[in-house]
């Protein structure tokens, strides 16, 4: 049976489409937009051409380019099913660099939407492809959850790698030889907010070690080590511009926040 291969190069507003046959001429060739009125139109073109040069195959191709060829390519699965056994629908999702490195054996296209609709219909005519799209949206469904997640993640680790850069602005000795196990920890960011290092060398070692319980709920073992070892670094630490205090104590607050905001959403 023959075929009729559809290239189209997917976009924010727009597609644009290339119909091909199997020995490389050009069928149709046109844009439609990216909303279901545009895919209705596309399917409606695509059904005329083929029935034309009397295709019972349809090959159609685009990149896996963020989300914005989604839902056109599960619609038109669902909504080509309804056309089989006569004709027989056939979608594949691209990888881009694929594609980029097919392209590089055409001298001299120019780049635009019409060439790279083209381009990616003769990927297709030369048939390395991959497997062809199946309906996985389960699948698919959990895979948007564990992306969002990990996302997250690594949003929350760089926020926590740009928080303890401010810590180092504020407490230059704290960053460098933290007494505590976790710079995240209550106690340990109950002395970032509260305590500036000139405040902890100027508390008596009574103060500091009842400030230390009443953060760490008496889980210290020894908190008159810690807090002898904390008026040390803090003595040893640079001081920060005054002019720098209120900002860099608002940067830490502001980044603590999302911190706490983004981790109670992960869990």
């Amino acid at each position: 049976m023959s075929k009729m291969l559809v290239g189209i190069d997917v976009s924010l507003r727009s597609h644009h489409v290339q119909c091909m046959d199997e020995a490389g001429r050009s069928l149709a060739s046109f844009s439609v937009s990216n909303d279901q009125n545009g895919a209705d139109t596309l399917i409606k073109r695509m059904l005329e051409t083929s029935e034309k040069v009397n295709s019972h195959i349809l090959q159609i191709g685009m990149e896996a380019t963020s989300n914005l060829g989604w839902h056109l390519a599960h619609y038109l699965k669902d909504q080509l099913q309804g056309y089989e056994p006569k004709l027989k629908a056939q979608i594949y999702v691209l990888n881009a660099r694929k594609v980029a490195r097919f392209k590089k054996g055409y001298d001299h296209l120019p780049k635009n939407d019409r060439i790279d609709a083209w381009v990616i219909a003769d990927h297709l005519r030369f048939n390395r492809l991959p497997n062809e799209m199946q309906d996985t949206i389960q699948h698919e469904a959990l895979q948007r959850l564990t992306r969002t997640r990990f996302h997250l993640m690594k949003n929350i680790t760089r926020d926590k790698t740009y928080f303890l850069n401010q810590v180092f602005l504020k407490f230059s000795g704290l960053r460098q030889d933290n007494p505590f196990s976790n710079t995240f920890g209550t106690t340990c960011l109950a002395v970032i907010q509260e305590l500036e290092p000139e405040q902890i060398v100027a508390m008596s070692i009574e103060e500091l070690i009842d400030f230390l319980k009443e953060h760490g709920k008496n889980r210290f073992a020894n908190p008159e080590e810690i807090a002898k070892y904390l008026q040390k670094i803090a003595r040893s630490s640079y001081r920060l511009n005054k002019v720098m205090a209120d900002p860099v104590n608002i940067s830490l607050s502001v980044t603590l926040s999302v911190i706490k905001h983004m981790e109670n959403e992960v869990v």
